[in-house]
């Protein structure tokens, strides 16, 4: 996988290979990328379960709020 570098110092480009830890760091943030994006959509798929069953007793979130819930 290439990579591009810019030393701003010398104002000097290059378009080289990814050494292999530079390589091993994307794919862990690619990972990290993934699992965070899972996380979040377990917690709106949760938060909308939790809304359903309000709305199924007949409250919103506002009660809720109102109770000091």
């Amino acid at each position: 996988m290439k990579i591009y570098e810019h030393n701003t110092q010398t104002d000097v480009a290059e378009l080289r290979e990814m050494t292999g830890e530079e390589l091993i760091q994307w794919q862990n943030h690619q990972d990290d990328e993934v699992r965070i994006a899972a996380e979040k959509t377990e917690l709106e798929e949760a938060k909308k379960a939790a809304e359903a069953k309000l709305a199924a007793l007949g409250l919103t979130t506002d009660d809720l709020k109102a109770l000091g819930l």
